[in-house]
């Protein structure tokens, strides 16, 4: 509740009656009913929020604060753990975006082991009901990079879990007053959401987070998982639309964003195309030269993409050659999920000492990320 603009404002104030006015107001709560879940006299309540008198002692204010799911800190007093979190939250940012980088550059496992601890936190904090609106915002990103890092990392039976996680994220964005953010969130939850099989709804969400927007490149990152999604769902039309919105947004990008670039829009191109049963063009479009990749990861992608344009188009040697490259590759990432996919692709295109091959590599990467016992 404390993620309501009216009821931020009254925890800015640090004022006493105005906060028990505005927990009222949101809980549609009587005096009488709030004296009860404090365990004080109404006339007391009363006299509170009249500022006839003020809980002077520690004790009384840590047991309001308490109470109503507040941070000690508003009502002029300290929590044991209070200096703890504190230095949690001034460094929050700077770990998100450390394990960004890392995410970006192939070191996932390493994305989600800086991600865990600041995420179990504040979800602990905000379990209590203990988090300001500056706060939330640190969650609600933290949330985001977890399920991102976790959708590269965990393997298709996985993935909802991945889809969970940036949904809760999407649930706070909402409220967050932060147009930017939730195109950011949308794009990501979207994505998430694709990859766990709910087409329909990757596309809607997609499809509003290139509607709000509000940079050329967010705008295009977007597009480009639109079509990707869109790809996947068989919809020829927005997949047409959102290849459109890409090329004319590639100006707008500095050439390494990780969606938003040559190399990405031809993987996502040719797969789409694959999806709706239109391999020759696929094949043309892995023919032209896109340079490289924005990050290590999207290699293994295209590998895979690659392999299956070229079983389904009767290129066996060259669909041999990229199948059995993203395979060794993915397991030195250790990305299940792409493993999986190169495992389909070897089976669909009757090549049977790469499934085998990469069936082995799938169990020791398993092996690798099962929880120790």
């Amino acid at each position: 509740m404390w993620s309501d603009p009216a009821a931020a404002a009254a925890l800015g104030s640090r004022d006493l009656a105005t906060i028990l006015r505005a927990y009222r107001a949101a809980n549609r709560l009587s005096q009488e009913a709030l004296a009860v879940l404090l365990g004080y006299d109404k006339s007391y309540v009363a006299m509170i929020e009249t500022r006839k008198r003020t809980p002077g002692d520690v004790a009384g204010r840590r047991h309001i604060a308490r109470a109503l799911g507040l941070p000690f800190h508003l009502l002029g007093v300290t929590d044991p753990d209070d200096a703890d979190f504190a230095a949690l939250v001034q460094f929050g940012d700077s770990v998100i975006r450390l394990a960004e980088i890392a995410r970006q550059s192939g070191r996932v496992i390493e994305a989600v082991n800086e991600l865990w601890p600041l995420a179990a936190r504040l979800e602990a904090r905000a379990a209590e009901g203990r988090l300001e609106r500056d706060t939330l915002h640190l969650l609600a990103s933290a949330r985001l990079a977890l399920g991102v890092s976790l959708g590269t990392v965990l393997p298709e039976e996985r993935l909802s879990g991945a889809a969970a996680w940036t949904g809760k994220a999407l649930v706070l964005a909402r409220h967050l007053d932060d147009d930017h953010f939730l195109a950011n969130t949308l794009r990501m939850h979207g994505n998430e959401l694709r990859k766990a099989g709910r087409l329909r709804a990757a596309v809607a969400r997609l499809e509003y987070a290139v509607a709000i927007s509000t940079t050329q490149a967010g705008q295009g990152a977007a597009f480009a998982l639109l079509a990707r999604a869109a790809g996947d769902a068989g919809l020829p039309d927005q997949f047409a639309g959102a290849i459109e919105g890409c090329r004319q947004r590639l100006d707008a990008a500095t050439g390494n964003e990780l969606l938003l670039n040559p190399f990405t829009l031809r993987e996502i191109h040719a797969r789409g195309l694959l999806a709706m049963d239109r391999p020759d063009e696929a094949l043309k479009v892995l023919n032209t030269d896109a340079g490289e990749p924005a990050a290590p990861q999207w290699l293994i992608i295209e590998r895979v993409t690659a392999g299956e344009v070229l079983a389904a188009t009767g290129e066996r040697a060259g669909a041999e050659e990229a199948l059995a490259s993203a395979i060794a590759t993915a397991e030195h990432r250790r990305l299940p999920h792409q493993l999986q996919r190169a495992v389909r692709a070897a089976k669909h295109g009757h090549l049977p000492a790469l499934v085998d091959a990469g069936r082995v590599a799938l169990r020791r990467l398993r092996g690798l990320l099962s929880p120790a016992t």
